[in-house]
């Protein structure tokens, strides 16, 4: 069942990022010859709107097919009135730019509707205390709850260690113990910790671990638009940092996934209700919006690369320096596809 779900989610996910291509370019005026679901052998297909639906063999990617645009051969071109080859640069960036915008604007959905569901959020109860760390010394037990801190009202675990994090100087705690108030004052310590992408940081803590208690999360209609925002916004800046850390070479490529990972991570989230599949599949339809914005030529980033230049110096690169970059974006983009399969099945193994 949760293989099953995975391949739906991809899938999803997919069609909602080439629909974005194929409605920019029926705006555009260009004949659409395809639109298919997967990748190899046709294993279903049919026709409408004077296009190719087809669903093929290999679920792991998509593609609309232009009149006068062929990834395989990009030598084969068209210049009909209604072909992807006659319009101005600034259009074709146009249809570029709406796939991966389509599945940002699916994320921001899909958060949407997990506020709608009112999620499930830490609630800010101490668990774990760290000996001789400043919530120790100023005498904070497991099980209090932390109600204010400098008279800031405090609802959640995210919002206590966010102030916590940023602070300057003494913090005063309200803490809920047992039915009754009490207050304590700490200064919180750097201390060396690691990030999410496994750095080692200097960061202000004050030596407490979460309780893992929950609370649901609830929301205005106003508070359901900004948390879709933000959690949109975060999705986006988390794997645009992840991306270029993993260029730059500061987080090591073995921490790199393939679809294995994905599919066993939608898997493991079906296992944990419909909320964490849309909260998983709004992470993922991010991640393929960033990924496809990178100036490889097999990708969309780099299809706009090559319009940025014809825009810029009005005329068109080389055709043999495009054929070039086109086969070295193939040959980067299945190596990534490579690593990241090779780490999952590392993965496996251990």
């Amino acid at each position: 069942m949760g293989i099953l779900v995975s391949i739906l989610v991809l899938s999803g996910l997919i069609f909602f990022h080439e629909l974005g291509h194929y409605l920019a370019a029926k705006l555009m005026g260009v004949y659409v010859e395809v639109f298919s679901i997967g990748f190899g052998k046709k294993i279903y297909s049919f026709s409408k709107f004077n296009t190719q639906w087809s669903i093929s063999a290999i679920p792991l990617g998509g593609y609309v097919r232009m009149k006068g645009q062929d990834d395989s051969d990009p030598s084969k071109k068209s210049f009909d009135h209604d072909s992807y080859n006659v319009k101005t640069p600034m259009q074709k960036i146009f249809i570029l730019l709406a796939g991966p915008t389509f599945n940002f604007i699916l994320a921001f959905f899909l958060y949407f509707f997990i506020a709608l569901g009112s999620p499930q959020i830490l609630s800010p109860v101490i668990g774990k205390i760290v000996k001789d760390s400043p919530a120790f010394i100023a005498g904070l037990k497991s099980n209090d709850t932390v109600v204010s801190i400098n008279n800031i009202k405090i609802d959640t675990w995210k919002e206590m260690a966010e102030i916590i994090t940023s602070s300057k100087g003494t913090l005063n705690l309200q803490i809920l113990r047992d039915g009754f108030i009490e207050y304590k004052s700490l200064t919180p310590a750097l201390k060396k910790t690691t990030n999410m992408f496994g750095e080692d940081i200097q960061k202000k803590m004050i030596g407490i671990g979460s309780a893992g208690k929950t609370h649901p999360l609830k929301l205005n209609i106003t508070q359901t638009f900004s948390y879709a925002t933000e959690q949109t916004l975060f999705a986006s800046t988390m794997i645009f940092t992840g991306v270029k850390k993993l260029i730059l070479g500061e987080v090591p490529a073995s921490e790199m996934g393939g679809v294995i990972s994905i599919v066993k991570l939608t898997s493991d989230a079906t296992k944990s209700g419909w909320m964490s599949v849309f909260f998983f599949a709004a992470l993922i339809s991010v991640n393929l919006g960033v990924l496809n914005l990178l100036p490889i030529p097999a990708l969309d980033g780099g299809h706009i690369m090559f319009n940025l230049y014809e825009f810029i110096f009005q005329r068109e690169a080389s055709e043999a320096i495009i054929i070039k970059l086109t086969v070295v974006g193939w040959v980067v983009l299945f190596g990534l596809m490579g690593l990241g399969l090779f780490n999952d099945i590392n993965r496996l193994i251990s």
